[in-house]
Order: C-alpha cells, then structure tokens, then sequence
C-alpha cells in the first residue's frame, strides 16, 4: 500500500479574530498529485506557507515522510520544493545563472550543479534560452523557469502555487507538459489553483478549501458522485418552447432539471446520464421543435463547487 509522503494535520491560522486556515486536514500519497482548490481568498496560499515551513501554524502541525516541518528544521524543509505564485527571478542574470544562484542555497555546486541545470531546463524546454536573461522572456517562459528552479535540488513534494496565472495558452501547455513528465516519474506534486479545467486535467485526488475549512477530500469520481446530474444537454431552439412542454420536458425520466432562457429559446438540460440526450433530442423533435445548436457536456468541478458552496468556483 502507498504511504502518505506528506500528512496536514488540523493546520489553523489566524489574523486578528479573522480564521483564514480553520482546521486543515488532509494527506498526500507518495506519487500522487493532490489539487488543491478554492476561490480566491480560500486559504489555498496560506496553507502551502505553513507546510514549506515559511509560516508557523497557530494549531496543528505538517508531518514530512513522518519528519514534523518547523522553524529551523531544513532537511525536512529541503524536501520540498516550492513555485510560488510570485516570480521569485532576478531579471539582470541569465536563466542559467539564476539557477546556479538558487542551486548554491541548496549546496549544490560543481558539475552536479551543471547537471541539474541542465537536466531542469531541458525539462521546461528553455535549454536553448539558458544565456538570455528573464527580462526578455514571456510570463510564461518565467513562470517556467520559476519551476525549473524549484525543482534545482530534487525534492520529493513539488508545491505549484497557482502556477499559471497570467501566462498565454501556449506557456500553460507547456508546463502541463513538463509536469506530464515529473507525473510519469513517479513525483509527488501539490497543485492549486481556482482554475477547475488545470485541475481535472492533472489530480488523481482533490481537496476543496472554502472560507479556510476542507469541504472536500477525495478522487474525482467520488466528487462527481455528490451530484445527482452527470451530464447536461444545452440546446438552441428555433422557436420558442411552451412552458407547458418545458414542464413535460423536466419529468421525463432521466431528467434531473431544466433551466429556459433567452425567451425560451435556450435549455439547460442536467441529465443523470449522457444517453439519456438522444431521447429527449427525439422527444423534442416529435413534439415540432427544431435545434439550431445543442451540445452535450459532462458534470464538472465548477458544478461540484456549486453544488457544495451554492457559489462559483471563482467567485
């Protein structure tokens, strides 16, 4: 059985009589990718500071393959490493010097310093911009270079704090792709984000933080699980439907709800499951409505969020 590499246990914080982390738990596996989600505000950045140590709980405590992280404690620190949601770069230096900078605060010297270089760069695909400095990168090409450092000493937990806010589609590609291959390797990574589609993208398991406290702890499948809808249908009309058939239309089994807008025009339809689509399709057609557009989408963790919160994810 896959032990726990990192166990959180009852973490709080708080700032005047403001809670900001109420009663934290949860435990990451050995090669699992944990995503950790929550609006803005949620305490996701809180956390990760009293887990790498930067920050102290005021309850609680973090436990790091069975080593409790504290003040001073540096090689259980050194097991982690951290990319936060802040560049940390210096723009006057190369990519590569300022990775040999970060390596020297790991004791990393010589050619194993050039090695891991090397080795995290070609990782990030910025092998080929090692002697240009961050200031003529893209966002995106600093956000990937903000991982390549964290990753310079080889730590056993990688920690991604929002790690893709403000960069362009292509740059979040790429560290999806980087972090592809650390999955394939067997690395033990913490995402978080408010960004559902990063996250149902790369976790095998998720953690839902709302106003400090965990609502949420669990594999995907379960979290879909709590709704009653696993799909929806939505569905352009070319001419308006009845109220009368919109009521006729929610009670059809398999139906869970519909929602009517554009003047009857537009259906939400959340179904328990996606075949259910193809009759209520044939059941619209026989009843003389025509589809200009309909689409199917499958339950979300937008949906899930909304469900447990009664608000949006990014909210």
């Amino acid at each position: 059985m896959t032990s726990a590499l990192l166990d959180v246990q009852h973490l709080t914080k708080a700032y005047a009589a403001r809670k900001v982390v109420d009663d934290v738990s949860f435990s990451v596996m050995r090669g699992q990718t944990l995503g950790l989600l929550g609006p803005n505000g949620a305490g996701k950045s809180t956390t990760v500071s009293m887990i790498c140590g930067l920050l102290q709980p005021d309850q609680g405590k973090v436990l790091l393959d069975g080593q409790t992280m504290g003040a001073g404690n540096n090689a259980v620190k050194f097991k982690i490493g951290l990319v936060p949601q802040d560049l940390a770069l210096y723009e006057d230096l190369s990519a590569r010097e300022n990775l040999k900078l970060f390596g020297a605060l790991y004791g990393l010297s010589g050619g194993k310093l050039q090695q891991r270089c090397d080795a995290v760069l070609d990782l990030v695909n910025l092998l080929d911009r090692a002697g240009d400095k961050p200031s003529t990168f893209s966002g995106g090409m600093k956000r990937r270079l903000n991982i390549a450092a964290a990753l310079l000493h080889d730590p056993e937990l990688l920690i991604l704090d929002e790690p893709t806010v403000g960069v362009d589609p292509q740059s979040r590609n790429a560290i999806f792709d980087s972090l592809d291959v650390l999955k394939s390797q067997g690395r033990t990574l913490i995402y978080t984000s408010h960004y559902m589609e990063e996250v149902e993208r790369l976790a095998d398991h998720i953690v839902i933080i709302d106003h400090g406290k965990v609502i949420a702890n669990e594999t995907p499948a379960d979290l879909y699980r709590r709704l009653p809808a696993k799909a929806a249908l939505r569905l352009d009309l070319l001419t308006a439907i009845a109220e009368t058939d919109v009521a006729a239309l929610s009670i059809l089994p398999g139906v869970d709800s519909v929602h009517m807008s554009d003047q009857g025009k537009h259906l939400d339809v959340a179904l328990t499951e996606h075949e259910v689509a193809v009759g209520l399709l044939n059941w619209l057609a026989k009843a003389g409505y025509k589809t200009g557009h309909f689409a199917t989408a499958k339950t979300n963790l937008e949906a899930v969020f909304l469900t447990l919160t009664g608000r949006s994810l990014r909210d």
